[in-house]
């Protein structure tokens, strides 16, 4: 099941309680799944109880139980649970993360979501706004998103002169601030080959997973994301954070694309490369010494298989590289 499939499911929820005359609300166009701040409550969190509380005339827990009771039972879902304040917290079963793990792998980029946008960024030469708006033109054009009017990009200007770094690190500096901050430009940060760069962090990660696909291959082992019957293994707090921010990328483009703002993609592969850190160093994806492969590498090597297009799109339309080796 996918943050959108959810999202479906909601709605289906929102309307059955509307139908048995529970809410009285107006059923939503769409819900937002956000992810939950610890892997242990859960796969999703949902808000839009607190959203509809004020219309409903309820608090937004009696909205949350109303849709909670809805919704469990729901194919794909192990436990559907109320939090306060009024959240939904959704825990998707085995079978529906090994569907989620093989959606991953297949569409690792953006959806064409954006089809009805028209516009076209637009710039006046300086390095910043264009920087800016050639990775705005990148992430509306893989959200589906045509040419149109003209949208001057109004970001705060870098500081002159540039200096003299690599094309990535630069292209770097100037997408990753809000367009309403200054581009921090040293190079002493930017060029680090150390943890606390992050664009260093998210190339590296990117290197990591392709490095351990290369030691699977060199031992004749194969990525299994599972299969019917045969469910995916996750059940390990970083693996299920990984996947669950590695499912989130689309929305998180989709959503940077429309808001004009490639710095929240910026921020989001810094933190889809720290999920991947915590899970390559808690979740071991090869064999160690005489150890046998097993069921849980083989869906390990598929989670790293996830996270190296991943990443590696997200810097494309960043206009960005992602080396497979560092």
């Amino acid at each position: 099941m996918t943050p959108g499939d959810l999202s479906l499911a909601v709605r289906r929820a929102v309307r059955c309680a509307v139908d048995d005359g529970e809410l009285g609300v107006a059923v939503p166009d769409r819900v937002d799944i956000g992810r939950t701040r610890d892997a242990a409550e859960g796969d999703y969190a949902i808000s839009l109880p607190l959203r509809l509380a004020k219309a409903a005339g309820l608090k937004p827990l009696d909205v949350a139980d109303a849709l909670a009771r809805r919704l469990t039972g729901a194919p794909g879902l192990a436990r559907v649970a109320v939090a306060p304040p009024g959240f939904l917290n959704v825990t998707l079963d085995a079978a529906a993360r090994t569907a989620l793990l093989a959606s991953v792998r297949a569409h690792p980029g953006p959806r064409a979501t954006l089809d009805d946008l028209h516009l076209t960024p637009v710039h006046d030469g300086e390095p910043r706004a264009a920087a800016v708006a050639d990775a705005l033109t990148r992430m509306l054009r893989a959200c589906g998103a045509h040419e149109g009017p003209p949208a001057p990009v109004r970001v705060r200007p870098a500081p002159t002169p540039l200096p003299a770094l690599t094309a990535d690190a630069l292209r770097w500096a100037l997408v990753r601030p809000p367009a309403g901050d200054t581009p921090a430009l040293d190079p002493a940060v930017l060029l680090s080959q150390r943890h606390a760069n992050p664009l260093f962090r998210i190339q590296y990660a990117h290197a990591r997973a392709h490095a351990l696909l290369r030691g699977a291959a060199a031992l004749g082992i194969t990525p299994a994301d599972g299969a019917p019957g045969h469910p995916a293994e996750l059940a390990h707090p970083a693996e299920l954070a990984l996947l669950a921010v590695l499912a989130d990328h689309p929305r998180v483009v989709t959503a940077a694309a429309r808001d004009r703002a490639p710095d929240r993609l910026a921020r989001a592969l810094e933190s889809t490369a720290d999920a991947f850190f915590d899970f390559h160093d808690a979740c071991p994806a090869l064999p160690f010494g005489d150890e046998k492969p097993s069921a849980a590498h083989r869906v390990r090597l598929a989670l790293a298989d996830a996270a190296a297009p991943v990443l590696a799109g997200g810097l494309a339309l960043l206009g960005i590289g992602a080396p497979d080796h560092l």
